[in-house]
């Protein structure tokens, strides 16, 4: 099993445990780590021999988490580790409409580069096909966030009931659904073709649809309770901020909304992640025939992804 799995695994059972962990891991000065120190870090994981009895604490077990795939040992870019996405910037945008590809490119890329890596496709190119995916998933969900805001203005729609649903009451959902489908769209190879699944010894046992499955849900839906949280409760607080008329310019007024945003992401984001175990577990009974049949294993693992 992979040292970060391990580490997930011995250190994340319980979501309180996760959370301070998430805390941990995206701290944004672990981007400031080279490639090397990374990789003589890994390395020193690796050839630690620590077991899954023994609890990793040594710091630096961060530096791996935050920046190396578990399932092909390879560093993720900066701009798409879990610490890079503390970035109010792409949720401040989307009430542009014109920004919102820009928005679901950035999470569509970090959805590329931090999903499950085990899938095995002969017959095409799998990265192709993902990418191809995601470029059809950009394309829809940026459509659809701009649609509500393109139908009251073509039909000039300007009641002030209108524009509470529109600006104020259908984003937040309406992101929240689109991030869902983005992850569920990019990563469907995953419940396709099925991921690796491994005992607790981190022996693999088999490739499992209904594995690849789970760990698509559970992802899909804590990015719709992310990007949905963080962007209706600033909006919310805003509508309070503007009625009690605390900000007195639109500047202000859109300062107070960048903190707010900041601030949501920063408690929000270590809280989607937290709501599954990175090493996702699974009934033996849940799996597949063939698996069942080729280990006595009650519960077998996975890499979940991001």
């Amino acid at each position: 099993m992979d040292a970060n799995l391990r580490f997930w695994r011995a250190e994340g059972q319980s979501f309180f445990q996760r959370f301070l962990l998430w805390a941990d891991v995206l701290d944004p000065l672990l981007l400031l780590k080279s490639s090397d120190e990374i990789r003589r870090t890994r390395l020193l994981l690796q050839n630690s021999g620590k077991t899954l009895s023994e609890p990793i604490q040594n710091d630096q077990v961060f530096w791996s988490t935050s920046s190396v795939h578990p399932d092909t040992d390879k560093i993720i870019p900066v701009l798409f580790r879990p610490p890079g996405n503390l970035n109010p910037k792409f949720i401040f945008a989307y009430n542009l409409s014109f920004l919102q590809f820009v928005f679901h490119t950035y999470t569509t890329g970090f959805t590329l580069f931090n999903g499950n890596g085990t899938v095995k496709v002969e017959e095409y190119p799998l990265q192709q096909k993902q990418i191809f995916y995601g470029l059809g998933a950009i394309s829809y969900a940026a459509c659809i966030g701009a649609l509500p805001l393109l139908f009251m203005n073509r039909y000039t729609l300007k009641s002030s009931v209108t524009q509470l649903v529109v600006k104020k009451l259908l984003p937040a959902p309406l992101l929240g659904l689109m991030s869902a489908f983005t992850v569920a769209v990019v990563r469907s190879p995953e419940f396709e073709n099925g991921i690796e699944v491994m005992d607790r010894n981190g022996k693999v046992v088999g490739v499992s649809q209904k594995a690849g499955e789970k760990a698509v849900k559970e992802t899909a839906l804590s990015r719709a309770v992310l990007f949905g949280t963080t962007f209706f409760l600033p909006a919310l607080l805003t509508y309070f901020v503007e009625r009690a008329k605390f900000a007195k310019t639109p500047r202000a007024l859109a300062s107070v909304r960048m903190f707010m945003i900041t601030s949501v992401l920063a408690g929000m984001l270590p809280v989607s992640l937290s709501m599954f175990p990175q090493c996702g577990e699974i009934k033996r009974t849940d799996l597949e025939p063939e698996i069942l049949s080729s280990t006595e294993e009650t519960e077998l693992f996975y890499n979940r992804g991001i």
